[in-house]
């Protein structure tokens, strides 16, 4: 009898550890999931900046953006003149969003209601900046 009461022992305490360990485990994904949302920064709206290099003016941003990041929306281009559909993604601070009808790409990083970087085209690239209007 001793011998099956220390394998019962035994046998409890690993379901026990097993099942601490699970709910570490289950936590710890939770908390990362809360803080990598509450951390992506809030994009939707509209943004208003400007650019210079290969091709110099302004733009308006208008974003919609989804909880894990996904933005869609489009940009006003002054240079080329014109409003084109854009999708890109937010993680953490950096962005980064294409305009296939314009064949340019942006990357960069945002803090608060300001975000800046530098764009690609066929003819070349520059930097860009831009800051939340609404």
């Amino acid at each position: 009898m001793h011998r099956s009461l220390r394998r019962t022992i035994s046998l409890v305490i690993a379901v026990l550890s097993v099942a601490a360990l699970l709910a570490v485990v289950s936590s710890s994904a939770s908390i990362a999931a809360t803080t990598s949302s509450s951390t992506t920064p809030k994009l939707a709206g509209i943004w208003k900046g400007s650019y210079s290099g290969a091709y110099s003016g302004h733009f308006t941003l208008h974003w919609r953006q989804t909880a894990s990041g996904k933005l869609r929306g489009s940009i006003a281009l002054s240079n080329p003149p014109g409003t084109y559909g854009i999708t890109g993604s937010v993680r953490g601070s950096a962005i980064s969003f294409g305009v296939v009808g314009a064949g340019a790409t942006y990357t960069g990083s945002v803090s608060g209601k300001s975000m800046s970087g530098r764009y690609k085209t066929a003819a070349g690239g520059g930097r860009w900046s831009a800051h939340k209007t609404s």
